[in-house]
């Protein structure tokens, strides 16, 4: 598919600043920027009118089959029935905008090879397979009175239990072997886990290393979930690259993601919707109680990161029904951060912790075109980002894969 998008305002995520410019896509990819463009036989010519051009988004924390957020009630569905629901999921992740996300635990082979097949439509998809959790761990969905092991691998479910430095071992060189573009362990306790503590931390250092030494030996990367600062700390000298969620992290745990070059990824939406639709969505009574302790400190610990110069990438981690708040994400960040800080977050910094600068989250020649049509400018509004209704068109590989209705990209 060609595609020739005139008058439109490019923005380059480096310096923060709009290029009034046409550009071409052919073969997936930006083949060139600049005014005055030629449209070549057969190639599809949209004229803009001055709209903002942005690269397609980038969600680093979702969870594409998190049908309901009881993750507790997942190994007991169809694998069939969730796929369907993961399908209708991603396909509402493309239309706000999301053309790559990367999967924090859920999704497998399968649903990365149907979307690069175009047997079903959503975005890129980076998966990690079953995220590594010490029994008792927030991956161990057991209620107290279970004694038997739930971990099914024909059963759906966010999470598998392995502990012990062999056992951890070989669990994470069973998610490479499936294909796994990086592992995630759960470093401390969570809401959604039946009986832990979110204040505890989980694995010990050894585990941790020899998860990491795993994935480095394969050329991937661990994704540690933690809350608190003394969780958050422990993952970070163990040598993990990406820390989900941090919202407890303190002085310390800044100067380590520096120390360590690492990645935060705030999640803060998930905590706004799960304090008012959780239950309605599925979220038992007791991790709908959990909530409050890290819902309040979620924006202190984005403020105290981005003034330490934490680079900071794009998180939503939403369950269930609430994956239609996806964009709320934006607002939230907006709040301490500059606009631009928070565009970066989802699209240029989040390319990098994914391992794909120059791949993805770029307008820049040679670039997946991935791209999102907005009817104003975020950087002045962010509503217009956080408001999936702005959302004009999305340009996925150079095909215009959804516009609104009376919008040009729908002529």
């Amino acid at each position: 598919m060609s595609l020739l998008l005139r008058n439109a305002r490019l923005l380059d995520v480096a310096t923060g600043d709009y290029q009034e410019a046409d550009l071409r896509c052919a073969d997936g990819r930006i083949v060139e920027t600049g005014t005055g463009l030629s449209a070549p036989d057969g190639v599809r010519s949209v004229d803009l009118a001055g709209a903002p051009v942005l690269p397609g988004l980038i969600d680093a924390h979702v969870h594409v089959t998190a049908s309901t957020a009881d993750l507790g009630a997942l190994p007991s569905s169809s694998p069939s029935y969730v796929a369907a629901h993961s399908a209708r999921i991603m396909s509402g992740m493309l239309d706000r905008g999301f053309t790559t996300v990367r999967d924090a635990s859920g999704a497998d082979y399968g649903l990365c090879d149907a979307q690069e097949e175009g047997l079903l439509r959503g975005p890129r998809l980076l998966f990690c397979g079953r995220a590594l959790s010490q029994t008792g761990g927030h991956g161990d969905s057991r209620g107290r009175g279970t004694r038997v092991s739930d971990d099914h691998p024909c059963c759906a479910g966010l999470g598998r239990v392995a502990d012990g430095v062999d056992a951890v071992r070989a669990a994470a060189r069973d998610e490479l072997r499936k294909g796994a573009h990086h592992l995630k362990v759960m470093a401390s306790g969570g809401v959604a886990s039946p009986t832990d503590r979110i204040d505890s931390t989980q694995y010990s250092m050894d585990e941790l290393r020899a998860v990491v030494e795993e994935a480095e030996a394969a050329n991937r990367y661990v994704a540690a979930h933690a809350y608190t600062a003394r969780a958050v700390n422990r993952a970070l000298r163990a040598g993990i690259r990406s820390v989900e969620h941090g919202n407890l992290l303190d002085d310390e745990s800044v100067r380590l993601f520096a120390e360590y070059d690492a990645f935060l990824v705030p999640t803060l939406v998930t905590y706004w919707a799960l304090k008012k639709e959780g239950p309605e969505f599925g979220l038992p009574a007791d991790s709908h109680r959990k909530v409050d302790e890290v819902l309040g400190q979620g924006l202190v610990a984005l403020e105290r990161a981005a003034r330490g110069g934490v680079r900071t990438v794009y998180g939503s981690d939403l369950l269930g029904g609430m994956h239609r708040h996806q964009n709320e994400e934006f607002r939230i960040r907006a709040e301490v951060q500059k606009p631009i800080d928070v565009i970066r977050a989802a699209t240029s910094t989040a390319a990098e912790l994914l391992s794909m600068r120059g791949e993805i989250g770029t307008l820049e020649p040679g670039a997946h075109a991935d791209l999102v049509v907005l009817r104003g400018d975020p950087l002045t509004d962010i509503g217009f980002l956080a408001d999936p209704s702005h959302v004009m068109g999305v340009v996925q590989g150079g095909s215009v894969v959804s516009a609104q209705r009376g919008s040009a990209l729908a002529a």
